[in-house]
């Protein structure tokens, strides 16, 4: 867990480098975070399951496709903008295919590179169910937060992302090939 131990580790009674516990407070905000994080996930894969079949991942493939200025993303891209590794994304990939909402080929000009197309069909979908999965993040979130807690939450986000995140976790940002980098990533580099 992230708490310090209640038995220091071997490594650092030798003084090897410690970990930088966090302090209870910071635990507890870290435990809170994680709590929402996987709560909301399950809450919008059960109201996505409910109101579309769709799994929450197969909703986001669906949606970052149908950000992108062409409809389409090399799969690689569409895991970084979906934040699933490649061999899960492929399956979903897969099944998304079978309802016939996507469809993946080739590059024409790299035949290793695989393009996913949004097709109509899967256009039409994450049309229809965008308003419902909005209206479940209204409830699970925005519902409870005053508009200054919304703001507190931007500011954090932006501290933790190193901008906002339309900025960081955007198809522009993808396109440009700085999709995710923070603040502390430019400073390494």
């Amino acid at each position: 867990m992230s708490a310090q131990p209640t038995t220091p580790d071997p490594a650092q009674q030798q003084g090897e480098e410690t970990t930088p516990w966090l302090n209870s407070e910071e635990r507890e905000a870290w435990l809170f975070l994680s709590s929402i994080i996987f709560n909301l996930t399950r809450q919008l894969e059960v109201q996505l399951q409910k109101d579309s079949g769709l799994s929450f991942v197969e909703y986001m493939v669906l949606a970052m496709l149908s950000e992108s200025p062409t409809h389409s993303l090399t799969m690689t891209e569409l895991a970084t903008a979906t934040n699933t590794l490649p061999a899960r994304l492929s399956r979903v990939v897969t099944r998304l295919e079978k309802d016939d909402l996507v469809r993946r080929e080739p590059s024409p000009s790299d035949r290793r590179v695989s393009i996913c197309f949004l097709l109509k069909a899967g256009l039409q979908k994450v049309q229809q169910t965008a308003p419902g999965h909005v209206r479940e993040v209204r409830r699970q979130i925005f519902d409870h937060l005053t508009p200054e807690q919304v703001h507190s939450l931007q500011e954090i986000g932006t501290s933790v992302l190193g901008d906002t995140p339309s900025q960081v976790i955007s198809i522009d940002s993808l396109m440009r090939g700085t999709y995710g980098d923070t603040k502390r990533e430019h400073a390494d580099s």
